[in-house]
């Protein structure tokens, strides 16, 4: 009986531990199985197929929601962001993201549906006006680091929390994207989909040299 009780404790300890680690997609902000226009009940296929996938974007993993067709968002412009790099239209992974968050496209337009009448709400919905959000798409390398003299180089600044470099572990092509700071699945379980948390401004210190 002592030694039941002690098992039970031990396997109570282990799932109270694992509880604050492996978050999943998962019941996070991107998990749409109970959502009512989302009939399949499924979570993964809002976004993803593991057949006759969408392979207009490049770099689209098996994707499966109808992409935006936006080609003229207005982009970031500033004077601290000087000629070393050019910003371009969202593409690759941006351009998938922006395909919910532009507001242009419908929630439930995914597979064969595209008639949908659920679009993202409040905060969520960028539009096509991306001139006071962080610049995306862009090529973040050494020369930018060295001409903005305000950046890490992400080539040989590593980033501990995610056991890499920058350029190996958050960029894309050597390119900035949307998913360079946010995981849409929710593996770190950190507010708003990031990457790791931002306390103390931690992620934003992970490119700025401040």
């Amino acid at each position: 009986m002592r030694k039941a009780r002690i098992i039970l404790t031990i396997l109570a300890a282990l799932s109270f531990a694992c509880a604050g680690f492996g978050q999943t997609i998962v019941g996070s902000a991107h998990d749409f199985s109970t959502q009512s226009w989302n009939t399949t009940g499924e979570i993964c296929i809002v976004c993803h197929t593991p057949h006759n996938a969408n392979m207009t974007v490049s770099n689209a993993p098996l994707w499966n929601h109808q992409v935006t067709a936006v080609t003229n968002y207005q982009l970031y412009t500033s004077a601290t962001f000087n000629g070393a790099t050019t910003i371009g239209q969202p593409d690759e992974s941006s351009k998938l993201c922006l395909s919910c968050h532009d507001g242009t496209v419908a929630l439930e337009n995914f597979g064969t549906t595209t008639t949908g009448s659920h679009f993202i709400q409040g905060i969520y919905n960028m539009g096509s006006d991306l001139r006071n959000d962080h610049p995306i798409s862009f090529t973040y390398d050494a020369n930018l680091a060295t001409t903005d003299g305000e950046l890490f180089n992400p080539v040989t600044t590593t980033v501990p929390e995610l056991g890499g470099t920058i350029d190996n572990k958050m960029l894309f092509n050597h390119k900035l994207q949307c998913a360079s700071c946010h995981d849409v699945h929710n593996s770190s379980g950190a507010d708003y989909l990031l990457l790791f948390t931002n306390s103390a401004s931690n992620l934003c210190l992970t490119c700025h040299d401040k």
